[in-house]
């Protein structure tokens, strides 16, 4: 069947709007006697809110193999919902039962894309309301902002489709986790606008917001890897890796960006030494990662600021996590629950310096 089918598109899109209605209509209750600012920072906490369990659902969609449980985009085999395509999907999962399409996976998948849709009209509603906010004078932060949000969640929609009509091209499912987080970290930036919590940093301890941001960027997408090419279980034990210190490794053939799920650098089999470098690559990250982390918290309890020390145990917090969630992924055989917990560390992580940077900017613009 072909990768698109555009004939539920229509009653797609009113679904979202009456979803997406749902939360706009609780806020506008809600918030019905307050000042349109209000409003605007309910609907921008609400979509922060939704975004961060968007970006863990995908990864329970990507965890369950149900990324493929509709194979066509953006409906499920031309119908608005599984229960349109119910006999599509009983053919193909009687075809094969542990195959990428079953009842269960076509649910999940669509659920995810419902959820994407719904922070998708969150996303028109907040751009809509921060440039009336602009013209009636109310505005508390530039309008830009939530049109480049905007902006990138239609990307990231893009890239959704591209998921699926790829079948999981690795380089894309990756980049498709890198923009959830990006979208998280705008709207993260937004959210503290309508705090007003400056953050007085020293200089050093700035840049080291930074740094770990830039550290935490490149190791997400180093765990992003591993988790779009299957490589968690590459090694099993710790802190050895299949019994060894420096395990045999195919970097060449498990960082070629360019090719197939399953696929080498010159489009035959993925040997399993390039899936031992992509995971050993990761740790090896993890523990740079985690010692930035470490740093950043000593910085930042060292300036004996008490804003300052409630963020380094936060930090702390997150770097606990991370280890936990991390090691229980390669001892315990890659269960469900810390593959989820992991990847919402990485969000949490994402969020937190994101808002960490908001509130250092707000001090020295006040400065």
């Amino acid at each position: 069947m072909a990768s698109y089918d555009l004939s539920p598109l229509l009653v797609l899109a009113l679904l979202s709007l009456l979803l997406g209605a749902l939360p706009l209509g609780w806020i506008a209750f809600r918030h019905r006697h307050a000042a349109p600012g209000v409003r605007l920072r309910a609907l921008t906490f609400l979509t922060l809110f939704l975004t961060f369990d968007l970006v863990v659902f995908g990864a329970f969609t990507r965890l369950t193999d149900s990324g493929l449980g509709c194979p066509d985009w953006p409906g499920c085999y031309g119908s608005a919902s599984p229960l349109g395509a119910h006999a599509d999907i009983q053919t193909a999962q009687t075809a094969m039962p542990t195959g990428p399409v079953t009842h269960g996976k076509a649910w999940v998948e669509m659920v995810h894309r419902y959820l994407a849709s719904v922070v998708g009209v969150l996303c028109i509603a907040l751009a809509i309301a921060s440039w009336r906010a602009q013209r009636l004078g109310h505005a508390v932060m530039s309008p830009w902002w939530a049109t480049a949000t905007l902006v990138w969640v239609c990307v990231q929609g893009a890239f959704g489709a591209l998921t699926v009509t790829m079948k999981l091209y690795p380089a894309i499912v990756t980049a498709h986790l890198l923009g959830g987080l990006a979208l998280l970290g705008l709207l993260a930036v937004q959210s503290q606008a309508y705090l007003r919590a400056p953050l007085s940093l020293p200089r050093a301890v700035h840049r080291g917001v930074w740094v770990v941001l830039v550290l935490s960027i490149i190791q997400i997408t180093l765990g992003g890897w591993v988790s779009t090419n299957y490589a968690v279980l590459a090694c099993s034990d710790f802190p050895t890796c299949q019994g060894q210190w420096w395990p045999e490794m195919d970097f060449e053939h498990g960082f070629a960006v360019l090719r197939e799920l399953g696929t080498g650098k010159d489009g035959g089999y993925l040997p399993f030494a390039a899936l031992t470098a992509i995971h050993f690559t990761h740790r090896v990250g993890a523990l740079i990662v985690l010692g930035a982390m470490l740093w950043l918290a000593w910085g930042l309890l060292a300036t004996r600021n008490l804003a300052a020390r409630r963020w380094a145990w936060g930090l702390f917090g997150i770097a606990v996590w991370q280890l936990a969630s991390g090691l229980s992924n390669v001892v315990l055989g890659w269960p469900l629950v810390a593959a989820l917990a992991h990847t919402a560390g990485a969000a949490a992580l994402i969020t937190l310096l994101a808002v960490m940077l908001a509130r250092a900017r707000q001090a020295r613009a006040g400065s």
